[in-house]
């Protein structure tokens, strides 16, 4: 059936929404039809592996061949003045590459490998005339009339380059050949209201270094070397696991080297220190560096800073190899309006809420998604599953989900809406976040799902199936706050503020903690870790030495963010790497050496983490001692192995200081944050007390110890 002149219309102004029912090849009884559509072309000729067939043209650049022979493969050859021939694979001959499986999962919202589906995939194929690879494209736009594909390969002209619509699913495709990795692209969308725009592609699996905007063809070829790995990490219960965090900004932690580059010197660093996992912060794509990755474009492609996807594989997979796991900060929350971007994609809001009450975040000047529509909910629980599946992220942090479960998050009184009940959470957003959680865990055994959570919303880490959210983890907000406020005290003044410092111990046990002292804690005028300290610079060290050992000790998995490990007197910047330099000085590296010790301490004792999320695993010795300024608790492992916890927040010794303990005998030093090592003074106990058969503390033994000043120690029975 021959097109109408509207049809042709279309086609030749590169705006039909399925241009394949005009172009390409069609069977028209015993007889065949080519169409191509090749404006300015002065001829045009259909060439097969025997014959060649000249092109009519038709109507404003659509040339036509008929033929009652059998086709075979073909190559469309036009000639322009004073230009070479151009021959060329017709993209309109390709059936979709895109099933009906696929269109139907996409449609429910159940497309747990949607990277799979849409974006830009290279296919390599042939003919009986040659190389017919090239790279199939797929987005969803469902409120576009018509969807084209531009890029460096066409000269960013789509005109011959239209999508096809795969009816209600609002997806669009088309194959092109001689496309290659590497190509640039986007997409050009025209609206409902008929005008075109152009944007990026959501699922680009990489693209062009900021503040560059295409999408790039990506295709890996990378062969992964950490199968002992990923078997044992499904092995693993990671509640029941040390777990120590370093957290970085990969562009300030030595500059910004290529992710191959910083793979040995990050493992040297990591590995001196101890930690079991590295944390960074966001490495998606985005445009403004000063954002520090929390403004995402790009959720399917790590930054093109470092390099490319394969680099960054290869960076987990040594990191993998050296025996260290890879968390990595995910923001669902929200995304930033630029218009080349996510924000009104097809030209209508589609990922973000239409009504600025619910699209629209205050604090950022960003869109929140759109949670409740299933396409949007299926983009996110697959982008989750992209970098767990395809990048071997052990574990994702999830950014700001305070911000997604409340609707009045940081908003007025009539500036946000309520419920279908009338009350304040997001309920489409809850939901959402325990999909996410739930179909993380079914597909990869042993990742990590951990909330940054600042409310007391209930059940965070609690399984889905009891009604939790379905988290592995929760930052613990509280305790860094309480635990910040009192350790920036003078020491003369902490004893009225002794509640701050045990408060935490009252719901220690309401989430799976992790203990934050990330980036957020040493920025925007609130100055270093080191700079919080109260008195002079070896009062600060050490008072930092103490509160280390305290979060070391403290029930919960453990993070410190970068250049704490060495006590950096000033506070982070973005704009440029830490200051290495510090640890020429003694007291700095003596810090360093108190995380890597801190560290080996902890994961070679499991009291020290095996019970963190069970009362078994703690209890006090004297947790109400204000007037002194002591801490003193135990640790416990599932085998009954105690480790003693003292510590000093008070600026003098005590000296011959009696201290309950659970059994008698010798009790070895295992920490002294005062060695001289550490940059300390040196009081201590020359590596071990003994424990007496005279009761103290409602204990049948204790042992006189030296307790240092603003120090700690860590006595092992």
């Amino acid at each position: 059936m021959n097109p109408d002149a509207h049809e042709l219309q279309l086609v030749a102004e590169g705006r039909h929404h399925n241009p394949h029912s005009v172009l390409g090849f069609h069977q028209e009884a015993k007889n065949w039809v080519v169409r191509a559509l090749r404006p300015f072309a002065k001829s045009v000729m259909l060439k097969t592996k025997s014959d060649n067939f000249i092109a009519e043209h038709v109507f404003g650049g659509i040339w036509e061949v008929r033929g009652d022979k059998k086709l075979g493969d073909y190559r469309i050859i036009a000639e322009y003045e004073n230009a070479p021939a151009w021959e060329s694979d017709d993209p309109y001959r390709y059936l979709p590459k895109l099933g009906d499986l696929d269109i139907h999962l996409i449609a429910e919202g159940r497309h747990e490998q949607l990277w799979q589906a849409l974006g830009a995939h290279y296919i390599e194929s042939k003919d009986s005339l040659g190389d017919t690879s090239g790279v199939s494209f797929k987005v969803w736009a469902p409120n576009a009339q018509s969807v084209r594909v531009v890029g460096d390969f066409n000269h960013w002209d789509g005109q011959l380059y239209q999508m096809r619509s795969m009816g209600h699913s609002g997806v669009w495709e088309l194959f092109i050949p001689g496309v290659k990795p590497g190509a640039l692209y986007k997409f050009q969308i025209r609206t409902k209201h008929g005008n075109w725009i152009t944007k990026i592609d959501p699922l680009a699996r990489r693209c062009e270094i900021p503040p560059a905007t295409a999408s790039i063809v990506d295709a890996s070829d990378y062969k992964w070397s950490d199968t002992l790995w990923m078997e044992s990490r499904a092995k693993q219960d990671a509640l029941r696991s040390p777990m120590s965090v370093y957290e970085l900004h990969l562009g300030s932690w030595r500059g910004a080297k290529n992710y191959r580059e910083m793979a040995s010197d990050l493992i040297g660093h990591v590995k001196f220190l101890g930690f079991t996992h590295v944390e960074f912060m966001p490495l998606a794509e985005h445009p403004f560096g000063g954002s520090w990755g929390y403004q995402v474009t790009g959720y399917y492609a790590p930054t093109s800073r470092f390099g490319s996807p394969d680099d960054f594989r290869y960076l987990v997979d040594q990191l993998h190899n050296a025996g260290i796991g890879v968390i990595m900060d995910w923001v669902p929350a929200h995304f930033p309006k630029d218009d080349w971007a996510l924000a009104r994609y097809d030209g209508e809001a589609l990922y973000e809420d239409a009504d600025p009450r619910r699209g629209d975040h205050p604090d950022w000047g960003t869109h929140v998604f759109n949670f409740g529509r299933t396409e949007v909910k299926n983009f996110l629980v697959a982008n989750a599953l992209y970098w767990l599946e395809e990048f071997h992220i052990d574990g994702l942090r999830v950014d700001a989900v305070a911000s997604m479960l409340y609707l009045d998050y940081s908003r007025k009184d009539g500036e946000w809406l309520p419920n279908i009940y009338g009350g304040r959470e997001n309920l489409d957003a809850i939901e959402f976040l325990k999909e996410v959680n739930a179909t993380a865990y079914k597909r990869n055994p042993g990742i990590m799902m951990i909330a940054e959570e600042s409310t007391a919303f209930p059940g965070v880490s609690a399984p889905t199936d009891q009604g939790g959210l379905g988290f592995g983890f929760k930052w613990n907000m509280g305790w860094m706050h309480d635990s910040l406020e009192y350790i920036q005290k003078d020491p003369m003044w902490r004893r009225y503020h002794h509640g701050e410092i045990t408060f935490s111990m009252l719901y220690a046990y309401d989430e799976k903690f992790v203990l934050p002292i990330s980036h957020d804690e040493v920025v925007h005028g609130k100055g270093s870790l080191l700079a919080k300290m109260p008195g002079d610079h070896w009062q600060k060290l050490a008072n930092m030495r103490a509160y280390l050992s305290f979060m070391w000790s403290h029930p919960g998995k453990k993070l410190l963010f970068m250049g704490q490990e060495f006590a950096q007197p000033s506070e982070w910047s973005e704009s440029r790497e830490l200051d290495w330099w510090l640890l020429d000085h003694h007291p700095h590296r003596g810090m360093q050496q108190l995380v890597a010790d801190l560290n080996r301490i902890y994961v070679e004792n499991p009291a020290l983490w095996e019970l963190d999320h069970e009362r078994d695993g703690f209890q006090w010795i004297d947790g109400g001692n204000a007037d002194q300024n002591l801490l003193s608790f135990l640790r416990i492992d599932g085998k009954g192995n105690q480790i003693a916890c003292i510590i000093n927040f008070a600026g003098h010794p005590y000296e011959n200081f009696r201290i309950g303990l659970p059994k008698q005998g010798d009790w070895t030093e295992l920490l002294n944050t005062d060695a001289e090592i550490y940059g300390g003074s040196g009081v201590g106990n020359y590596g071990s007390v003994k424990a007496e058969a005279n009761p103290m503390h409602g204990r049948e033994f204790s042992a006189s110890v030296n307790i240092p000043p603003l120090g700690a120690i860590w006595l092992k029975g």
